[in-house]
Parts: C-alpha cells; structure tokens; sequence
C-alpha cells in the first residue's frame, strides 16, 4: 500500500477522501475528533505544495440537498484547527485548489451517484471528481469498507496512496491481527452476539482471552443455562453461543463472562439498581444493564496482564451513570496497561471519550466502527484493496 511519502506532492492538485461524518446538535459540532484526525495529511500536504480538495459526507442526505447535513460548520472548525483557509465549495462544484488553502467539498452524498449500486453511475462521479487532479489520497477509514464513488472507483483513475491517518488504522490492526504479543486478549460487549461473531469466528484460532460483557453476553450466559430475566437476548444464536464456547475450550482458549451484572427494571438514569449473581440469576421483570463489580474487577485485571489488547464494544448501557461503571473499568485499565492496546471506533471510541479517559494512553483508538469491525472479521476493506491495486 503507497503513502503520502511515495506521491510527488509539489504544486499537486490532490483529491483527498476524508471522514468528517462529525455529530452535529443544532448546527454545532459536538465532537471534532474526526476533524482532528485529518490534520496530519492536511498539514503535510500543505507543506509540501499541494493544493488539497477534500471530499467527505455527513449522514444519510440519499442524493438530496439538505440545509441541515451541509459541510459548512466542518469547513469552519476545520479553519480554526488547520491554521489555513478552508473554502467550501457549494454542491456539485468542484473549485481548484490553491497552494496554502483546502478546498472542501459540500457533502458527496447530496449525490445520488456517490452510494449507487450502479457501477457506471459511481464512475461518472468518480470522473468529474478525478477532472483536473493529479493524485488521490484515500484518509477517510471510516468509509473504507463501503464500495463508493470517492472511495473506491475514483481511485482507479488517480495515482493514489494512502494518508497517515489511514496508514496508522492499518498498521495498528496488522499488529494485533498478525503477530499478536501474547498473552493477547479480546474484550468485546455492545448489544447483540450477532453481530460481534464474525470477530469471534476470524479471533478465535489466534486469542488467548475472550472477554464478552455488554449486552451480548447475556445470549452466552443463556446458553449456559442461567436465568437472564428480561435481559436482551437473542434466542436464535443460543446454539450458535455453545458452538463458541465449545471450540474454545477444544483450543485453550479462555472465555470470561460475567459473573454479577447491575440489574434494573427500567432504562432510566434514576430507576433502582441491584447487583446480582449470575448463578443466582436475574429475576423476571429486570434486565441486566452493567456487569457488576466483581466482574469489573476481573476483566480489568485480564486486560492488565496481557500484552496485546483489543476491544471492541462497552460494557453497559454506559452513558447512563448507574450503568457505566464496567465499560469504565476496562477503559481505564487499556489507559494503565503496558500492553498494546487498540480500541475498535464506535461506541468504544465514544465511551473513552465520554468517561474522560486519557486517549494518549491507548496506542490506537480507530476513527472507523464498521471498517475496524470488518478488519477484525479477516474481511478485506474495498477501499483498502483499491489502493493496493499497483
């Protein structure tokens, strides 16, 4: 895969593909940490002479114009972080870059091309946006498992290489995917076992540790046997949660779940908790919520005596105080760990983000929830492939 370093930058028109699908609460940004991720290529293309365009989108607009999903509050914290002038360019024009300026592009997906499934209408876009530019460079990792126009098929027509940003979530997952440090363990949670197996299935024959919490866990602990209440669970993959724990036991490898959970009978900030025993079980009408302290506890120390983690997906419901208290447990013990540490985007991200948890102290945190969950699956991101199509 080519970097920045084997492009010839100098006086270069270059098409940048960035992630700034920024989260916006009455047209103000309330978290630029993807803005702050691009900056490293930008300020390295500026250095060196090119005249960067950049191209992102923010959500879902399904090729149409609208006021409320445009690039502009981007386009202006963009200016204040970079140091330089940021001109955004309005929809469907593509103006010239200019050295010690970026010009952005209004939101890709105002259109309809740019998320066709029609190959020749994305190559049309893709066209128009290569039009006059003399390399691609793909920094936006968030989107690199979609097959989109300014992902995937314009980088066909442009020399084109990876950005730094890119070039890190790369190595990053190559570390723990390839040549783990061993002990290596594997924290996962979030709500549903479906759609963490593909990462169980491609991990399995390399961890040593699987540490399941979050409400996945409670479709495991229901297929041990134990009382789960009104827990979420998914009755279709109980077979498919035994099949797991049985080939990891036929391959060593050490499966942790709970063993206490935080029940409530409401998702509420102020609904009563209790702290239960797995092997006691939950009482119908409550819903485990958290793991509880005891298993807090336990998985922060697997994550301290190992020399390689990865997590991916929180505890509990974390950003409800009563129910955060085990997602916060295991960030902090990835911060005071000396092992290399990688935290998977998504929620995870965002958890690290809300619970004040020194982000320099974990070695990566992944600006992409799908693209780091499909690495983590063995799958070959589209928008990776394309770039190492020499």
């Amino acid at each position: 895969m080519r970097t920045l370093s084997d492009l010839d930058l100098q006086d270069a028109s270059v098409l940048v593909r960035l992630d700034l699908n920024v989260p916006l609460a009455d047209g103000q940004i309330t978290d630029d940490g993807r803005i702050q991720a691009a900056l490293p290529t930008l300020k390295e293309l500026l250095a060196a002479g090119a005249k960067p365009v950049v191209v992102a989108h923010l959500g879902r607009p399904k090729g149409e114009v609208k006021a409320e999903l445009s690039l502009a509050p981007v386009a202006t914290r963009m200016a204040e972080l970079l140091g330089a002038p940021v001109d955004l360019a309005p929809a469907g024009a593509i103006l010239p870059g200019a050295p010690g300026r970026v010009v952005l592009l209004e939101n890709i997906r105002f259109d309809a091309r740019e998320t066709s499934k029609d190959p020749a209408e994305r190559g049309a876009l893709a066209a128009e946006l290569a039009n006059g530019m003399d390399a691609y460079v793909s920094d936006g990792f968030g989107v690199l498992h979609r097959e989109q126009a300014s992902v995937t098929d314009v980088a066909k027509l442009l020399p084109n290489a990876a950005g730094r940003l890119v070039e890190k979530e790369i190595r990053s997952f190559a570390a723990v995917l390839q040549n783990p440090a061993r002990p290596y363990s594997v924290v996962l949670g979030g709500s549903k076992v479906s759609d963490k197996l593909g990462v169980i299935d491609n991990l399995l024959a390399s961890v040593d540790r699987l540490v399941i919490g979050g409400g996945m866990c409670f479709t495991f602990l229901a297929a041990q046997g134990h009382r789960i209440g009104d827990s979420l669970f998914e009755a279709d993959w109980v077979d498919r949660c035994r099949e797991i724990l049985a080939s990891a036991d036929e391959r060593d490898v050490a499966v942790m779940l709970p063993t206490d959970v935080v029940i409530a009978q409401d998702l509420d900030a102020g609904a009563p908790t209790q702290v239960v025993s797995v092997d006691d079980g939950i009482p119908d009408g409550w819903k485990g919520l958290d793991i509880g302290p005891q298993t807090a506890r336990a998985y922060a120390q697997a994550v301290l005596d190992s020399a390689t983690v990865v997590w991916n997906g929180p505890m509990g419901v974390f950003e409800l105080e009563p129910f955060a208290a085990g997602t916060l447990a295991v960030a902090e013990a990835l911060a005071a760990t000396d092992g290399f540490t990688v935290v998977g985007g998504g929620d995870s991200a965002a958890a690290v983000r809300l619970l004040g948890i020194d982000a320099d102290a974990i070695d990566h945190i992944s600006t992409g929830g799908g693209a780091s969950l499909e690495l983590l699956e063995g799958k070959t991101l589209p928008g990776i492939a394309v770039l190492e199509d020499v």
